[in-house]
């Protein structure tokens, strides 16, 4: 029998404000309970990860503020709610992992992508903490400076 290839992973949608407004410390992958319409307009790629966190309640971990635009010609029976709490799979010890790290000063647990793992959609969350002002100029700074290095090195080769 011949083994299925795997295919890298590919993204859905990207929180790329999570990197300028926490450090991301330590990232989990957890699988997301879905309906049928959400994963539709997940593969025509209607999602935003903007503002979204994960809450973490009686031992299980939920996604909040992730909106799925519903798709006109998908959800015509259903009634669509775009931002619905979803549940996260994780497993215990990581959601342990996770409710201790929150429970200290600072951190919070974000959701920062979501992406297609073989057939299945998987949500990258991680434990951050909030950068200060001070923090994201740095950042910034550092960023632009990366980019005159490369912009030099690609005039000077």
């Amino acid at each position: 029998m011949a083994k299925a290839k795997k295919s890298a992973p590919s993204r859905i949608a990207e929180n790329r404000r999570a990197r300028h407004d926490y450090h991301l410390e330590e990232r989990f992958e957890a699988g997301l309970v879905l309906e049928g319409w959400e994963v539709k307009s997940l593969r025509a790629g209607k999602a935003q990860l903007v503002d979204s966190y994960v809450l973490l309640k009686d031992g299980e971990a939920w996604l909040l503020g992730m909106n799925i635009t519903p798709l006109s010609s998908a959800s015509t029976h259903v009634i669509a709610d775009p931002q619905r709490t979803r549940k996260l799979l994780l497993h215990e010890k990581e959601i342990a992992r996770l409710f201790t790290a929150t429970q200290q000063k600072g951190y919070t647990c974000i959701a920062t992508a979501v992406y297609w793992k073989g057939n299945r959609i998987k949500c990258e969350i991680a434990l951050a903490k909030g950068k200060k002002e001070h923090d994201k100029r740095a950042t910034e700074r550092e960023r632009d400076w990366k980019r005159e290095q490369r912009r030099y090195l690609k005039h000077s080769a």
